[in-house]
């Protein structure tokens, strides 16, 4: 566990600090690189593979949801039977998943193996930031957890793009590859070099996480499924309904458990139900229309598969740039008005893109929507984690975080199945044209969900006051660890987004 005696040794990094910083960084790169690293890859494999749409859609949606429904439970099992040795084993999970999904035969084995990876990095993950706490001096702990946010944010702003470098000069399996070499080298060097440690009073919510999973899943399989079988054939009807009733009754779990996963109590706080309903409404909308743009670049644009994720650079990698200011201007005017009018801008850029896409659109036209876009996250992600933290006391800090985290993934693999399902019914692949028609509504609707998510915004409170108890060390536990799973979804920022759980 890391401490502060107020040395000078204390204010710089050294060896175990080091090491769990260098291995915890990494792993953080890999899990948040696969999110996004697949979309610049997808019309190879839909080529190479033969996929259905829908099967594009499973091949994100299958590692997006299964993390997203694993992430507390992954950090409660750490927190139970050992963080180290969790760390280790999700380690173990998604390298080995990440051989499997490159030596895939078939569409059916790849959505499987992108499945098991998502395990893999639900139980990884959660265990990264508490890893790296444990390790650092907490006078040194910010400018860890910045550099820890910077390179997670990396990995996300260069996913399409290293994607699209891999499969045009190599080919779509070396995205699954690139992981193998590295979690090989990670696992015995965890094993050596990060020190174990355990909660042993926190339990498991194992009831909670098979009815969320459960119904989740039902209702995303019905989403993507419905433009092939039937809005009211048995199998979509089935799983809307069943998934429904799935996820009241875990609605009605966290209500009514004495230590469920999610307490629904929670939601009683304006704020806390503000910024949890515009993160799952943003990710719907940015990763469903990044998943249709990356492939309107190649299959419509006719741009290659690198060039399609430089193009996308404008959009991914403008919030590593706007982050910082958007935190200094949470410190200054409250995180409220930063969060909303970057959602507006999101919203904005992605009704700018409906408005002006068409088959033969040029890229000089796409471009300030790419901007307004990236701008607009960038103002969303670092004011977030900060208002999120204000609207619950110290000790549900790390339940706050883990939901909101979950409920981004859940809102990736939303947005893939809803913006999908509209694409399909408009459009199609049938040719650039037909493409084009299903991406404009879906667009469309992309943009009036982040719209509402901006509405939602305003629900936070003003100006949120820091707690003292936002700047003392932690213990290590599961309320530090769990906002570690901000880092696959959320283009994960340096330092104003994490300070709050971190300090």
């Amino acid at each position: 566990m890391g401490t502060n005696t107020g040395t000078d040794t204390d204010t710089k990094l050294r060896g175990p600090a080091v090491w769990a910083l260098v291995l915890t960084g990494v792993a953080s790169f890999m899990a948040a690189l696969d999110n996004l690293v697949v979309t610049t890859a997808l019309p190879a494999i839909r080529e190479d593979l033969g996929g259905r749409l829908e099967d594009l859609e499973w091949t994100v949606n299958a590692y997006t949801l299964t993390f997203a429904v694993l992430l507390m439970f992954g950090a409660a099992l750490g927190d139970r039977f050992g963080r180290r040795r969790l760390f280790v084993t999700g380690l173990a999970i998604f390298t080995g998943a990440s051989a499997a999904a490159a030596l895939s035969p078939g569409i059916d084995a790849l959505i499987a193996a992108r499945a098991v990876q998502g395990v893999g990095a639900a139980i990884m993950m959660p265990l990264t930031l508490t890893l790296l706490t444990a390790a650092v001096p907490a006078a040194r702990r910010g400018m860890a957890l910045g550099i820890y946010g910077a390179v997670t944010g990396l990995a996300v702003a260069s996913g399409p793009l290293i994607g699209g470098s891999l499969t045009e000069h190599i080919s779509w399996q070396w995205i699954f590859w690139l992981n193998v070499p590295i979690g090989l080298a990670l696992i015995p060097l965890a094993r050596l070099r990060l020190a174990e440690s355990t909660a042993p009073g926190s339990r498991l919510d194992l009831p909670g996480t098979l009815l969320i999973s459960a119904g989740l899943f039902g209702i995303v399989y019905a989403l993507v499924n419905a433009n092939a079988e039937g809005w009211t054939s048995a199998p979509v009807l089935t799983g809307l309904i069943a998934g429904t009733a799935l996820v009241g009754a875990f609605v009605r779990h966290g209500i009514r458990s004495a230590n469920p996963m999610l307490p629904m109590r929670l939601f009683r706080n304006r704020g806390f139900l503000g910024i949890n309903a515009a993160s799952l409404l943003m990710f719907l909308g940015m990763f469903g229309s990044i998943f249709l743009l990356a492939q309107f670049l190649q299959g419509v644009a006719g741009y290659s598969p690198t060039e399609a994720g430089l193009r996308m650079l404008p959009w991914t990698g403008m919030p590593m740039i706007v982050a910082p200011i958007s935190g200094i201007l949470s410190d200054r005017i409250g995180g409220r008005p930063v969060i909303a009018v970057g959602l507006a801008l999101q919203a904005l850029g992605l009704g700018w893109f409906a408005a002006i896409l068409s088959a033969d659109v040029s890229y000089a036209a796409q471009l300030p929507a790419l901007i307004i876009s990236g701008i607009g996250m960038g103002l969303y992600f670092a004011p977030a984690s900060h208002v999120l933290m204000s609207t619950v006391t110290p000790a549900d800090q790390g339940r706050a975080s883990g939901t909101n985290n979950a409920l981004r993934e859940v809102g990736g693999a939303l947005g893939v199945a809803v913006l999908a399902s509209v694409f399909a019914a408009q459009g199609g692949y049938a040719s650039p044209q037909a493409f084009t028609d299903g991406t404009i509504p879906a667009l469309w609707i992309g943009a009036a969900a982040v719209a509402l998510a901006a509405a939602f915004a305003l629900l936070l409170p003003g100006r949120p006051k820091r707690s003292r108890a936002h700047d003392g060390g932690t213990d290590g536990g599961t309320d530090a660890g769990t906002d570690a799973g901000t880092a696959p979804a959320a283009a994960a920022t340096p330092g104003p987004a994490k300070v709050p759980v971190a300090r």
